[in-house]
């Protein structure tokens, strides 16, 4: 089609094109067809947004059936991106031409955007003063978003590089649309806001890469809930909670009513589904995540609590929330309206398999006796701070994650809530101070804290004397510091930069990002880590690695060998340094080429003499002679 009707290529429209050449176009019918036929036609795989524009300019007949509000232009949108097609009524009536256009252009423009991150931000491990581009996009965020997921879908082992920074921009993006629909949330009135809500939100904003929505999460919820609806029928097939149809609420007023829905609630949950309290593994955070509670069955007291509440009150009975001590509980009304004493409520324990305690029960839970105060219900918001405290603990438990991702995101979330909390937001800056990060953001937290909190004069002034220090530096950076194997003081260096190794002592594969010719850290580290013990001490070369395990270490040349079964390093960091792994190493990325300059040729050379000998000595004779 393309072929036999020449015409100007691109978006242009043409004039009205009767004239442009008749005579073939009479020769190929195409203006005879039904107009159905020529959509059809028009619409086959393997015609692109050229050739439609070409074909619109052919002649009028021709550029009626390639208007934008047609099917030609909707089919072409769909083939290209069928993933946003979700977002598009069938009865809609777009344009579907400056559709296919401004998804275009927002390609284009993502593409440019994540290929610039290397080269601005290849010595910050966390651009996270980078996004001013993203936040003044000229393209729909949806379609920006999608070009990253695209970027994201290439061919696994190439295009490390772009992935790795396409994925910090969509984690960005994903958090800020998240923080937006969190405060949105809060604003509501308490008898619009759900637990349930409320706890996904907190997921998606720590876990924005996955697909986790309400949608989702209340689909899980009510398969669970049709079970607790069967469990309650063979007991009281009467049971009132039983007519109750979607979007319906109930409010069961009768105790003995109530308790059949809780029996029936903790047989599904802990008996059928084998829910349980994670004693092993308390401290994981997947233990909060609300889509992780119901994928593994397992949760800490509060999200566990969480998915108990919601399901029961989707069966009429009214639990409220707990904040206790060390142990997060809901408690059940034994009067009606509520009771005025702690003694008129059970206690439920969704942590213990939906265990009803008593008020003295409790405190044997936690080993001490607590005040009244403790055993009242309490808001959304404060359930939310509760979780969100929970992540902040083990963020500051995570000293492996060199980010400090789950700290900052959970510090993100707690100061959403509390926007004026001086103990967080000084903890905030501290740790954008302490990971490098942000200067001019440090700057404003202080600010911040000091029109809050003058009494912080001291701790604020010396972080922004540090911090205005750093920028200093940042602004007299004079380039990366350039390490060539032909230097005389690099002799020493065996190895190369993208090669896969492994350790002799200790048998771990890792990827080869860096070398220095002798160990350059501090003599503490170097006491500690025993390097004095190796027979060439720190005099030797040593190696900065991606490791296999997710870590990142520094190696004495003595301690490593090639690999002889080269494999991927599955590290977090390994886009940040290499941009394609070949099935024997990784070829580096412009950015670490500049700073080892020859490098790339010694990897290529002792590759080609490894593993291609190992494949001459491995084939049969014929193989050879062949």
């Amino acid at each position: 089609m393309a072929a036999s009707v020449p015409c100007s290529p691109g978006w242009a429209a043409g004039g009205d094109g009767d004239a442009a050449v008749p005579g073939e176009v009479e020769s190929l019918g195409l203006t005879e067809l039904p107009s159905e036929v020529l959509e059809l036609i028009l619409c086959s795989a393997g015609l692109l947004f050229a050739d439609i524009g070409s074909a619109s300019c052919c002649c009028r007949r021709l550029r009626e059936v390639c208007q934008g509000r047609g099917k030609v232009w909707r089919r072409l949108f769909r083939n290209r991106w069928p993933s946003l097609m979700k977002y598009y009524s069938q009865t809609e009536s777009l344009d579907w031409r400056e559709e296919y256009k401004s998804r275009h252009n927002a390609g284009l423009e993502a593409q440019r955007i994540v290929a610039s991150f290397s080269k601005r931000f290849f010595a910050e491990h966390v651009p996270c003063d980078g996004f001013s581009d993203i936040e003044t996009l000229r393209c729909s965020g949806r379609f920006f978003e999608d070009e990253l997921m695209s970027i994201l879908n290439m061919d696994g082992r190439k295009g490390l590089t772009l992935k790795y920074y396409a994925k910090k921009i969509l984690y960005f993006i994903r958090q800020q649309n998240i923080l937006k629909s969190l405060k949105r949330f809060l604003e509501q009135p308490v008898d619009q806001q759900s637990f349930l809500e409320g706890a996904v939100l907190i997921d998606q904003y720590c876990n924005p890469l996955s697909d986790i929505s309400l949608e989702s999460v209340l689909s899980q919820i009510g398969d669970i809930l049709d079970k607790v609806k069967k469990v309650l029928q063979m007991k009281n097939c009467r049971h009132p909670s039983l007519s109750l149809k979607a979007g319906e609420h109930l409010l069961l007023e009768d105790v003995e009513l109530q308790q059949q829905v809780l029996d029936a609630l903790n047989c599904v949950l802990y008996v059928q589904l084998k829910y349980r309290g994670n004693k092993a593994d308390y401290y994981n955070p997947l233990n909060s995540y609300i889509h992780q509670v119901l994928i593994r069955r397992t949760g800490i007291p509060i999200s566990l609590s969480v998915l108990y509440l919601t399901i029961a009150r989707q069966l009429g009975v009214h639990l409220q929330p707990v904040n206790f001590p060390s142990h997060f509980l809901l408690r059940w009304s034994q009067v009606a309206n509520g009771g005025s004493d702690i003694s008129d409520y059970v206690y439920i324990d969704a942590f213990g398999n939906g265990k009803q305690l008593t008020v003295r029960e409790c405190e044997y839970l936690i080993g001490h006796h607590v005040t009244e105060e403790f055993y009242g219900s309490v808001s959304i918001t404060e359930v939310l701070q509760r979780m969100v405290g929970n992540l902040l603990s083990l963020g500051k438990r995570e000293s492996s994650d060199p980010s400090y991702q789950l700290l900052r995101d959970s510090l993100d979330l707690y100061l959403a809530m509390y926007p004026d909390n001086v103990q967080h937001l000084m903890l905030q800056a501290r740790l954008y101070f302490h990971l490098g990060i942000w200067p001019e953001k440090v700057l404003d937290i202080l600010q911040h804290i000091q029109a809050l909190d003058p009494s912080q004069h001291g701790a604020v002034g010396y972080l922004v004397q540090h911090t205005l220090e750093h920028i200093e530096r940042k602004k007299q950076d004079t380039g990366p510091e350039v390490k060539a194997h032909s230097d005389e003081k690099h002799r020493g260096i065996h190895f190369s930069i993208g090669l896969i190794m492994k350790h002799k002592r200790y048998g771990y594969s890792c990827v080869i990002y860096g070398w220095d010719p002798t160990c350059m850290m501090g003599l503490e580290w170097i006491r500690n880590m025993g390097v004095h013990s190796l027979p060439h001490g720190p005099s030797q070369p040593f190696y900065n690695v991606l490791v296999e395990d997710g870590s990142c270490r520094y190696a004495a040349q003595e301690n490593l060998e090639y690999n002889s079964e080269p494999q991927e390093i599955s590290h977090p960091e390994i886009g940040h340094y290499f941009s394609e792994f070949t099935g024997t190493h990784y070829l580096a990325n412009e950015e670490l080429q500049v700073r080892y300059p020859c490098d790339s040729e010694s990897t290529y050379d002792v590759v080609q003499k490894i593993y291609n000998t190992a494949k001459d000595v491995d084939a049969t004779p014929q193989q050879q002679e062949g």
